[in-house]
């Protein structure tokens, strides 16, 4: 399963979201306002739950917004800290 896969399930179960199934959600589209529509608590409820199922910390504030984009971009910040330097 891709990590992509992953969030997305992750999203749906986490957040309980009823009206949508992960392969629902689109690599690209936004996770906030008129795209998937989540809200501050959700990214917060989102980050804690990446934190502990990928291992990786989400940094708080401006640079979370960009990491926070999609799932394509989450998808991305988590194969980077997880990667070997």
């Amino acid at each position: 399963m891709s990590v992509q896969d992953e969030l997305k399930a992750l999203i749906v179960t986490e957040l309980d979201i009823r009206d949508r199934e992960a392969g629902d959600i689109v690599d690209e589209d936004p996770l906030f306002g008129a795209g998937l529509g989540l809200d501050s608590l959700d990214a917060l409820q989102l980050a804690m739950a990446i934190e502990e199922r990928f291992g990786v910390a989400i940094p708080e504030g401006e640079p979370a917004r960009a990491i926070f984009a999609s799932v394509a971009s989450l998808a991305r910040y988590i194969e980077e800290q997880r990667s070997p330097r």
